[in-house]
């Protein structure tokens, strides 16, 4: 699963691991739901791959990792992640309406209290490693370099994802966040 806030980038995410798997040879689906993503709302993309996927959507506890652009939505779909499951998150803090308008409040150590239930998490500053590399807008593909560490596919096959997915005017902008990700990888 990717989550995040609308115009972080989780299309383009979903795009770039769909590609990777299906470049294996597995059988992908894909299922975006946007919500209120216009208005800084939830956002989240089922990423499904195997030798024949039925359907899209992701139930609870089925999900093996969850990428999340922001760390409060790690938390509100945490219940998705199965036994074992690994998230990785942005630590990017987007405070939502109701927080903004004061009836909330943003809840405290989001990540530690995730960690605290024995969740394998990897939280990187994405948003800080993105603009390191040109552009606040990179940290999807920050993340994804992340991701390409924790699962079992080799780094040619995300860069000919990255190749496939990003606009050739922004290839290495997205190639130098990609490595960013990945060299965070070692240290989480």
């Amino acid at each position: 699963m990717i989550v995040g806030v609308g115009g972080q980038g989780t299309l383009l995410a979903s795009r770039i691991l769909g590609n990777v798997f299906m470049s294996q040879g597995f059988d992908v689906k894909v299922s975006e739901v946007h919500g209120m993503s216009q208005r800084g709302g939830s956002v989240v993309t089922y990423v499904k791959y195997g030798e024949r996927v039925y359907s899209p959507v992701v139930e609870k506890g089925e999900a093996d990792v969850i990428i999340s652009f922001e760390q409060l939505e790690a938390a509100r779909w945490l219940p998705y992640l199965k036994k074992g499951g690994k998230i990785v998150t942005s630590d990017q803090r987007l405070d939502p309406m109701p927080v903004i308008t004061g009836a909330a409040q943003y809840p405290e150590d989001i990540i530690n209290k995730i960690s605290a239930l024995g969740v394998d998490v990897t939280a990187v500053d994405a948003l800080g490693l993105a603009e390191q590399a040109g552009s606040a807008k990179a940290a999807n593909v920050v993340l994804m370099g992340v991701v390409s560490k924790k699962l079992p596919f080799e780094e040619s096959v995300w860069q000919a994802a990255l190749d496939k997915c990003v606009p050739q005017k922004f290839i290495e902008l997205n190639k130098k966040a990609f490595a960013l990700g990945r060299s965070m990888a070692y240290e989480s």
